[in-house]
């Protein structure tokens, strides 16, 4: 009989905020079922004598209490005894995180994965929306000058992402084309993307949570005045909100498609009725503050979907 563990691969739950974070709301929930959760952090992961094994601790979670885990034993675990394991450490895309992506492949047959390791790295959070373009704003990949100079040239404000940076960090909004930035960008990031600037993101974003194929909801997240970055980590505010018939088809598309590419949960991304392009496969967030907004529980839908 497998064990009733969930493992959870991610940054150590010192740096998590209980207010927020979807991880512990996603464990605090399947704790309620008696699963046992175990955290590892992804340096921890080893292959050692053919088996993908994690030093960790089994830990619990505890909304009631100021300090909301705690440690309860540490352990060497053979990941092949827990019944799911949840890849769940922030980004950026590194080697690290590609690296424990292999070893994770080593056992996805054994255990239930989520998301899948060979998905996530098929589906590049910025790249996989290149197939979506007819429902964005103007948009190229590329680490080329000269595009990126007519690009510029055509659309007077752009926004510069890199491709594997997560949480709005290293994003500029070029309001005059800065060679010696964008010279730079390229040098740090390689292939970046660029897209047509939107000022409706003034009124906020709008992050779409797909489980399992399934569109679930959704919630708007308005940038600090002055500020064009909708990222609650940047201060944005979050507030409760409906999708448009227009979005909600486009939605209900991606997580099709998702679905097909064996990623189980997703979140993705709409300025003024337009998908911004970040497909979120590796670890999305914003669970606990729809429940916070609106009082629906989609923890209780993962694991649900999950027939847990």
């Amino acid at each position: 009989m497998i064990n009733k563990i969930v493992a959870i691969q991610g940054n150590h739950p010192s740096k998590l905020n209980s207010l927020t974070d979807t991880s512990v709301f996603l464990a605090h929930e399947i704790q309620k079922k008696k699963y046992k959760i175990f955290y590892y952090d992804p340096k921890n992961l080893s292959v050692i004598n053919s088996k993908a094994v994690a030093d960790g601790f089994f830990i619990k979670f505890d909304y009631s209490k100021k300090k909301f885990f705690k440690i309860l034993k540490k352990q060497k675990l053979d990941l092949t005894k827990c019944k799911f394991i949840l890849i769940r450490q922030d980004p950026p895309f590194n080697l690290e995180y590609i690296s424990a992506t292999y070893i994770l492949d080593t056992i996805k047959d054994k255990v239930k994965i989520l998301n899948n390791p060979t998905s996530i790295r098929n589906v590049s959070e910025k790249l996989y929306s290149a197939r979506y373009q007819r429902y964005m704003p103007k948009t190229i990949f590329t680490q080329n000058i000269n595009e990126i100079k007519k690009f510029f040239k055509i659309n007077k404000k752009v926004i510069l992402k890199p491709i594997h940076s997560f949480s709005g960090n290293d994003i500029y909004l070029l309001n005059k084309f800065n060679l010696k930035l964008i010279n730079q960008f390229i040098k740090k990031h390689d292939h970046i993307m660029c897209q047509k600037f939107l000022s409706n993101i003034s009124k906020g974003d709008k992050r779409v949570f797909l489980i399992n194929g399934k569109v679930c909801g959704a919630i708007s997240r308005v940038p600090k005045h002055g500020s064009f970055l909708s990222n609650m980590s940047k201060g944005a505010k979050p507030i409760n909100i409906k999708l448009t018939n227009t979005e909600n088809k486009i939605s209900k598309l991606i997580a099709k498609d998702l679905k097909k590419e064996n990623i189980f949960f997703a979140g993705i991304d709409f300025i003024d009725q337009k998908l911004n392009g970040d497909i979120n496969v590796t670890s999305p967030t914003g669970l606990k503050t729809l429940y916070d907004l609106s009082g629906i529980n989609l923890a209780k839908t993962f694991w649900k979907e999950l027939k847990t």
